[in-house]
């Protein structure tokens, strides 16, 4: 019989989803959980960076018409 308590092993898809629920739980600062985040999974946050740039740029660029 197989102990059901055990925790479940990370894998390439979870890992992040993993990552994220570790660094952004709890009661600490939204700031502080980003910088904990950004130190455990740099190329993921870099990631994330651009995307919002991207996002931000996009919506900028249809205002100055």
């Amino acid at each position: 019989m197989a102990d059901e308590t055990a925790t479940p092993t990370s894998n390439a898809k979870t890992g992040l989803t993993d990552a994220f629920r570790e660094h952004f739980s709890g009661d600490a600062p939204f700031t502080e959980k980003a910088k904990n985040f950004a130190k455990a999974k740099p190329w993921a946050s870099a990631a994330l960076l651009g995307v919002a740039a991207i996002a931000v740029l996009n919506s900028v660029r249809g205002v100055r018409s």
